[in-house]
């Protein structure tokens, strides 16, 4: 099997994976559904949290159909054993002169058709600056987890030639996987207005961990036999390395994902981002592992990356060069 040998394949195929994705994420606000990027949920935004209590167990549906009643559709539930739920909703209005508020309203209705415990409810405010603490902590959190992997390989494959690059590919591969997953998810906010919170951020955490393991599995069966036979050229070692690693890689996602598929089916909607977006993870990582990082390394040491690079710079000035003698006539 020459898998190497077909290493420009692998980047066209990403490429057009990954093309409407970005595209997604970098249209303006006022396309589709109006949100540039991704469609942020009430985490993200000011909203209103209720942990409230029954006389008796209630799923998770039924408080969906109240809440869709009262005008939010919105509203996210978390079922806390069988007689208590999590919930949060848009802010809730206040009180306008001798009228109700929402909140009085909601409660008024749960405990009318569901028997709600009006003793047992806790309310509060989401205030979205804490969710942009969130983001930012995260981006620095994967920001510094990428500097300490490509050190840790750099000294873990010292003993191969030019082991930064393993660090650089491994990175390599999870922006790929990360970008894939956040671009999936801007084009489902704009076709199906799916929302992302608090819980997404865990998600791509996971993707960026699932990752660089997979990768290393790969790499680490490539500096054994780069090792064991440093006479061979990288590209053998790393064909014949990929060849011997699949199977393993390709058993590791396939149960991973019968128990992502599972919890998908039997879990409640509160948690069906994460795990779609941690489903999503373990395809694409399984994917750039094989033929995104170990192709990278062959495509460095052929001296490829240079040639990839003018190539596209010649396609970029001829295309401007054709477009400037087309104005001219």
């Amino acid at each position: 099997m020459n898998i190497v040998g077909k290493r420009g394949w692998y980047f066209l195929f990403s490429a057009i994976i990954l093309l409407p994705g970005i595209i997604s994420m970098a249209l303006p606000p006022g396309w589709t559904s109006g949100n540039s990027g991704l469609n942020p949920g009430i985490d993200f935004t000011s909203g209103s949290v209720l942990q409230i209590s029954f006389d008796d167990p209630v799923d998770e549906r039924q408080i969906k159909e109240r809440f869709d009643a009262l005008g939010h559709p919105e509203a996210l539930i978390q079922k806390i054993g069988a007689r208590s739920a999590f919930i949060r909703t848009n802010r809730l209005k206040e009180a306008v002169g001798d009228g109700l508020s929402e909140r009085e309203i909601i409660e008024r209705d749960l405990e009318r058709t569901l028997g709600l415990q009006r003793a047992k409810v806790d309310f509060e405010s989401v205030s979205p600056i804490i969710a942009g603490e969130t983001v930012r902590n995260a981006f620095f959190a994967v920001l510094a987890a990428s500097v300490f992997i490509t050190g840790y390989i750099w000294y873990a494959f010292r003993r191969v030639p030019k082991p930064w690059r393993y660090g650089v590919s491994a990175i390599l591969a999870l922006v790929h996987d990360v970008v894939f997953v956040l671009g999936v998810f801007s084009i489902l906010g704009k076709t199906i207005n799916m929302e992302v919170n608090s819980m997404f951020i865990v998600a791509i955490l996971i993707v960026a961990g699932y990752s660089v393991n997979d990768t290393i599995v790969v790499f680490d069966r490539i500096r054994e036999n780069v090792v064991r036979h440093p006479d061979r050229g990288l590209d053998a070692m790393v064909n014949l390395s990929v060849i011997e690693t699949i199977g393993r890689s390709l058993n590791t996602s396939f149960t991973t994902l019968f128990m992502l598929l599972a919890m998908l089916l039997l879990g409640g909607p509160s948690i069906r981002e994460l795990l779609l977006a941690v489903a999503l993870g373990t395809i694409v990582g399984t994917y750039s592992s094989i033929f995104i990082a170990s192709q990278f390394l062959v495509i460095w040491d052929r001296g490829e990356i240079g040639w990839l690079l003018r190539r596209g710079r010649r396609s970029t000035a001829a295309a401007a060069s054709g477009l400037l003698t087309l104005l001219g006539r």
